[in-house]
């Protein structure tokens, strides 16, 4: 495979994972949110979720495996290496921790709400990259973080009145600062990927990461099972599905789909960095943030704010200012190839 081709594939991989990334960022909200206002109670239940569909992965696993297979018949059945494998166990256990968290803080606050506290994630995220994998900023980054950081805080001047109605000042802002939390350390959980890839001493392939997600999301569930059944949470499930407003059926259908679109956003996350950055994955996930809280607005009636639109434009406005950092950068470095080649030893030439 050349490098214009190999160049190409990865741009599409790219494409691909930031899709995923994008529905289940989208998605996995309103449905978690979804079973709390509709009658669920069962935080560690709904923090396991979030992770529990790793099941899913051995299908693009067992894909990926068999066409290996057709090639060498000597093929690997994983990749994935001694070193790696406890990493990503930890990871995977801090993951549990955010998991619950964020799931805390949903099932307090408005989707709208969360998703403002989430989009300071982003900060973090730039922080921890800079510490840890020494992520390099240019003026159109800087600009993004910027941006979306403004539009945080012009959300956030209009909280004062988004307490869902019979709900304690108390439960409110516990759930606030649970959702900070959550956005604060998976804001250390990306770049703590990106690190791992980049110091994983073993050749670093898309089977591969698909392999460490489910060992991440693995040990995640089993943290958020702890809790489960610590909490009794094995025995309450099916008297929920029985009380659950929308019936006991449409209950596991929420449960289902919510595991469904949560692989998507984890799968989708460690993907873009993969194939680009941690940085790039967080400003993913910051941009989304307004379409989140607009979905919430139409399906769940949350309350608007003028503020929330202002918001989605300086996300977008953010968003475009990455790209185009990143387009101009790429422009720069093949220029800069075409010239080291133009270069040629005078003496090479017969």
């Amino acid at each position: 495979m050349d490098t214009r081709t190999a160049a190409a594939t990865e741009k599409i991989f790219l494409v691909i994972n930031c899709l995923l990334l994008a529905v289940g960022n989208c998605g996995g909200p309103l449905i978690m949110r979804l079973y709390f206002i509709r009658g669920g109670k069962r935080i560690w239940f709904s923090s396991w979720l979030e992770t529990g569909g790793w099941p899913i992965i051995l299908i693009p696993l067992l894909i990926s495996y068999t066409r290996r297979r057709s090639v060498a018949a000597e093929a690997k059945l994983f990749f994935i290496k001694p070193r790696i494998f406890v990493t990503a166990a930890t990871i995977g256990v801090l993951t549990g921790l955010d998991d619950y968290l964020y799931a805390y803080g949903v099932s307090k606050l408005p989707v709208s709400t969360s998703a403002l506290i989430v989009a300071t994630q982003l900060v973090f995220t730039a922080a921890f990259a800079f510490l840890l994998v020494k992520q390099k900023f240019t003026a159109y980054s800087i600009n993004a973080v910027v941006l979306l950081t403004v539009g945080a805080v012009v959300l956030g001047l209009h909280t004062s009145s988004d307490r869902p109605e019979g709900e304690s000042n108390k439960e409110y802002w516990v759930g606030f600062f649970m959702t900070a939390a959550a956005a604060a350390l998976y804001g250390f959980i990306l770049p703590l990927v990106e690190m791992m890839y980049m110091t994983a001493k073993q050749g670093m392939t898309y089977s591969l990461v698909m392999e460490i997600q489910m060992v991440m999301c693995f040990f995640s569930t089993i943290f958020c099972t702890i809790g489960m059944l610590i909490n009794n949470d094995f025995q309450v499930i099916p008297r929920e599905a029985k009380a659950y407003e929308l019936g006991e059926t449409k209950y596991y259908l929420v449960v289902v789909l919510s595991a469904i679109l949560w692989q998507c956003f984890f799968l989708g996350a460690i993907g873009v960095i993969f194939y680009s950055s941690s940085l790039l994955s967080a400003i993913i996930i910051h941009v989304l943030f307004p379409v989140t809280e607009t979905l919430a607005i139409i399906f769940y009636h949350e309350k608007f704010y003028s503020g929330k639109g202002v918001a989605f434009f300086l996300a977008i406005w953010g968003f475009i200012s990455y790209f185009y950092g990143e387009i101009k950068h790429s422009k720069r470095e093949k220029n800069e190839g075409t010239i080291e080649t133009q270069l040629v030893d005078p003496t090479l030439i017969s």
